[in-house]
């Protein structure tokens, strides 16, 4: 299985763990750092071009995301164990460690996830909203629908360490 592709800006390159999985397609550009077993999943691309990016260890971003950044002030920072669904959009943001982004998601310009946040799958979140620890927020624009629930935090927890497993089993194939 091929890998991921990393390409400079500027004479910057990707900064990458060992042990990260970069699935085929995926295209990492630029000033982007990634931590230990994080998984970065086909089709994802991460263009740190005129700011940069962090994303922390055991944290993965799934099929077809777009994380780019503001070239005014805000970077795009990923703590660490956090989960993105699916064709996620992150556009100068902060999710903080083990917030959770459920697919289709838009998080623009200076928005916050906290730590054990949760956006829903399809939410558009406007800029510079907090998405506090313990709310699932939801809509088009997102706005707070409830406070999370035990079975959410269940499947947050779940989430980090089975896409690590994978993803070793991925990067497995690659060697």
């Amino acid at each position: 299985m091929e890998k991921g592709a990393c390409h400079p800006y500027r004479g910057t390159w990707p900064e990458i763990a060992d042990d990260v999985f970069l699935a085929p397609g995926s295209q990492v550009i630029g000033d982007v750092k990634i931590g230990a077993r994080s998984s970065i999943w086909f089709n994802c691309v991460l263009r740190g071009d005129v700011n940069h990016i962090r994303i922390g260890q055991r944290t993965n971003l799934q099929d077809g995301t777009v994380v780019h950044v503001n070239g005014g002030g805000s970077p795009t920072v990923i703590g660490d164990d956090v989960l993105v669904g699916h064709k996620v959009m992150l556009h100068g943001c902060e999710l903080q460690d083990r917030s959770f982004v459920g697919m289709n998601s838009i998080i623009l310009d200076g928005c916050v996830v906290e730590s054990g946040g949760m956006v829903a799958a399809g939410a558009f979140v406007t800029p510079n909203k907090i998405v506090r620890k313990g709310e699932l927020w939801a809509g088009w624009p997102a706005k707070c629908l409830r406070e999370i629930t035990d079975g959410d935090r269940k499947l947050m927890a779940r989430g980090a360490p089975h896409y690590a497993e994978l993803a070793a089993e991925y990067r497995s194939l690659q060697n």
